[in-house]
């Protein structure tokens, strides 16, 4: 498995291969990886020559220091991961903080047409600055045919989306469902860090949003969403920090349901100190 922490190298290596004509899919990480990144790299690997793995915790995406500090850092235990994927067609790519920002480590300011303010963008303030800056820098970088990215991070996906059209960046964003643990709750590299009761109290997340997605049918949106909260206040472990019934186009929360839009139920809570987020598409 060919291995690079500098641009210099990665793009000579990139280079080289779009010489030979190969098709190049990109998967961004940041690391601690889990079957849910494995399952993105195998669709990757399906509809390209070789994929480029980036596991980068890019430190401009936290609005806490604490969170950024805490996140897993297992790079070795990461590429033997990846090693049992491919071991001939998976790049990696773990750049230095250094590398990536040259010395000035903050974001670049976007404008993603209001979709930045919604949801995670009003609890983690300038996350959609740092994402798009290190998404960008890596498209730049790597100059991928296809990028591969999780509905879990539903919102992050429409911003990425909308990064490549505002753009013009020559690139096809994939996104990839939601990859469950067989408890339905969503994977993340935040699960390891869970304490036994609150990882057994954690798939409650996902049993609400099934049951909201039925309500949903037969009650508005605003009805839905005191449903769900109702059901969290009376939980001992966990914590709503929100539940918001957005369209999922514009993220904007509904007024009014419509039958020619879709709708996806998005959700924040916190299992002690770990902060999980879930959502689910309602029609």
């Amino acid at each position: 498995m060919e291995f690079y922490s500098e641009k210099q190298q990665i793009t000579a290596a990139i280079d080289a291969l779009k010489t030979k004509g190969l098709t190049l899919g990109l998967v961004p990480t940041m690391g601690a990886l889990h079957e849910g990144h494995l399952q993105l790299v195998k669709k990757a690997l399906d509809n390209n020559d070789k994929v480029i793995v980036s596991i980068f915790v890019n430190p401009t995406q936290f609005d806490n220091k604490e969170d950024l500090e805490k996140y897993p850092r297992t790079l070795e235990r990461d590429m033997d991961l990846l090693k049992t994927v491919s071991k001939n067609n998976i790049i990696v790519y773990a750049p230095t903080v250094d590398d990536i920002y040259e010395g000035k480590t903050v974001s670049q300011n976007f404008d993603f047409d209001g979709l930045e303010f919604e949801m995670e963008g009003k609890f983690r303030n300038g996350h959609f600055d740092g994402v798009g800056t290190i998404v960008k820098r890596f498209f730049d970088i790597v100059k991928p045919h296809n990028a591969y990215f999780g509905e879990k991070d539903f919102q992050q996906l429409q911003i990425i989306k909308k990064l490549v059209d505002k753009f013009h960046i020559p690139v096809n964003v994939v996104g990839c469902k939601i990859h469950r643990e067989p408890s339905g709750l969503a994977m993340s590299s935040r699960n390891t860090r869970l304490k036994p009761e609150y990882k057994e109290a954690a798939p409650f997340i996902y049993k609400t949003l099934i049951a909201a997605k039925k309500h949903f049918g037969t009650n508005s949106a605003n009805e839905v969403v005191k449903w769900v909260a109702n059901r969290f206040s009376m939980h001992n472990l966990l914590e709503l920090e929100y539940i918001i019934i957005a369209d999922a186009e514009t993220l904007k929360p509904v007024k009014r349901k419509s039958s020619k839009k879709s709708y996806r139920a998005f959700i924040a809570v916190y299992a002690d100190d770990i902060r999980l987020i879930d959502n689910i598409a309602l029609n």
